[in-house]
C-alpha cells in the first residue's frame, strides 16, 4: 500500500475569533503537483505555513512520508519553500545562494560543486553562478530560487504565489518552467495561488478553497466541467448561473423551469440528488452556448435581447438577456469581422442538454 507524501487531518488555526483554518483533510502522492486555489482569505496560505512548521496549528495532524511532523520544526521536516519575493541572500553569488543549503547540511565541497553545476543546468542558467542575484532578471532570480530549493532534494517543495511579483508575460512563461520542471524531476509540489490560470495549467489536481475550509478537491477538468457548489462554478472560469425549479426527474434526465418560463433539460450526473420543486442554480460554460440562426435548433433554446458583442482577440463574446434579467454569454472562435448584431434586437441561444450542471442554489452549512 502505496504512504502519502503528505497527509493532513482536521488541522485547524484560529486567531481570537477569526477561524483561519477549520478542519482541513488533504492527502498528496508522490510526484503530483497540487494547488491550493482560492482568494485572499480562504486559508490556503495558512495551511501551507502550516505545513512547512511556520505556523503552528491549534489541533489536528501533519504526516510527512509516514511520520507524524505536526510540531516538527521546519528544519526537520524535509520540505523546501519558494516565496514569492526570492527571499535570495543579496550579498551571495548565485552560486553560494545555491549552495547555502547543502553548507547547512555539512556537505563535502566537491559535491557541492557538482549539485550546484546540475540544478544550474536543470533550470537552464549554468553560466550565472558567479553573479550577484541583483544582476539577474526577475524570472532568472526566481529560477534560482527554485535552484535553491530543490538543490537538496527535499521530499516535498512548497511554492507559496512564487509568480505574484513577475509581469504576465514572464508569469506565462514561468508557469512552463515550472511545469517542465515538475515533469522532468518527478519532484511532488503543493503550491499556492489565487490565478485560476496558473491553476489549470500547471496542477495534477486542484484543491478549491472557500471561508477557511475546502470546497472541492479535483482534476483542472473536474472542477471545470464538474463544479460541485455555486463558488466551484463562479471562480474557476466564466460560467452562466441561471436560477430555476426542478420540474421533473426521470433517471439521470432532469428539467427545469426558469423564472422566465424557459424549460431547460439536461442529462449527467448532478453535484447531488434533488427532488422535485427544488431552488437550483444551472450552471453552462459559455463555450457550450451558441447563438443560432434562423430555423437552427437546439436541445435547450433560449430567447432573449442583444446586449453586447465583444471581440477578445482569438474568440468573441456574445451577451444576451433573458426575459427574467439573467445575463447569459456564449462564447465562439472569432471567425471574421462581428456579425451585425443590434443591441436590443431578438437572439436565440442553445446549447446540448449535456453541457449542463445543476448545482443546489443555496449552500450546504459546513
Amino acid at each position: 500500500m502505496t504512504i502519502a507524501k503528505l497527509k493532513i487531518r482536521q488541522l485547524r488555526k484560529t486567531y481570537g475569533p477569526v477561524v483561519a483554518l477549520a478542519g482541513a483533510d488533504l492527502e498528496l502522492p508522490e510526484g503530483e503537483f497540487l494547488t491550493l486555489l482560492g482568494p485572499s482569505g480562504s486559508g490556503k496560505t495558512t495551511l501551507l505555513m502550516m505545513i512547512a512548521g511556520l505556523v503552528q496549528p491549534d489541533s489536528g495532524e501533519v504526516w510527512i512520508g509516514g511520520k507524524l511532523a505536526t510540531y516538527a520544526p521546519p528544519h526537520r521536516r524535509d520540505i523546501g519553500v519558494v516565496f514569492q519575493n526570492y527571499a535570495l541572500f543579496p550579498h551571495l553569488s548565485v552560486f553560494e545562494n545555491i549552495a547555502f543549503p547543502l553548507r547547512m547540511r555539512g556537505v563535502p565541497e566537491a559535491e557541492i560543486r557538482r549539485e550546484v553545476k546540475r540544478v544550474l543546468e536543470i533550470v537552464q542558467l549554468p553560466d550565472v553562478g558567479e553573479r550577484l542575484p541583483r544582476a539577474l532578471s526577475g524570472g532568472q532570480q526566481q529560477r534560482i530560487a527554485l535552484a535553491r530549493c530543490i538543490v537538496y532534494r527535499p521530499s516535498i517543495v512548497l511554492m507559496d504565489e512564487p509568480l505574484g511579483a513577475l509581469d504576465k508575460k514572464l508569469r506565462d512563461q514561468m508557469k512552463l518552467e515550472i511545469k517542465r520542471l515538475h515533469e522532468e524531476l518527478g519532484i511532488t509540489v503543493l503550491y499556492v495561488t489565487h490565478d485560476q490560470e496558473e491553476a489549470m495549467v500547471m496542477s495534477d489536481r486542484i484543491c478549491l478553497m472557500n471561508n477557511a475550509r475546502i470546497e472541492q478537491i479535483g482534476t483542472p477538468t473536474d472542477l471545470y466541467f464538474r463544479p460541485k457548489t455555486v463558488f466551484a462554478a463562479d471562480f474557476l472560469g466564466e460560467s452562466n448561473l441561471i436560477d430555476a425549479t426542478l420540474e421533473r426527474v426521470d433517471g439521470g434526465e432532469l428539467e427545469l423551469r426558469t423564472a422566465g418560463g424557459a424549460v431547460i433539460r439536461t442529462k449527467g450526473e448532478s453535484s447531488r440528488a434533488f427532488a422535485r420543486g427544488d431552488a437550483i442554480k444551472f450552471m453552462v460554460r459559455p463555450e457550450m452556448v451558441s447563438v443560432l440562426s434562423s430555423g437552427a435548433t437546439a436541445d435547450n433554446v433560449v430567447e432573449g435581447r442583444v446586449v453586447d458583442a465583444i471581440l477578445v482577440g482569438g474568440v468573441t463574446k456574445y451577451y444576451a438577456r433573458l426575459a427574467d434579467g439573467t445575463l447569459i454569454c456564449a462564447t465562439d472562435l472569432t471567425r471574421g469581422p462581428l456579425p451585425a448584431l443590434v443591441r436590443d434586437s431578438p437572439i436565440r441561444l442553445g446549447w446540448p442538454d449535456t453541457a449542463g450542471v445543476v448545482l443546489p442554489a443555496r449552500e450546504l452549512a459546513a
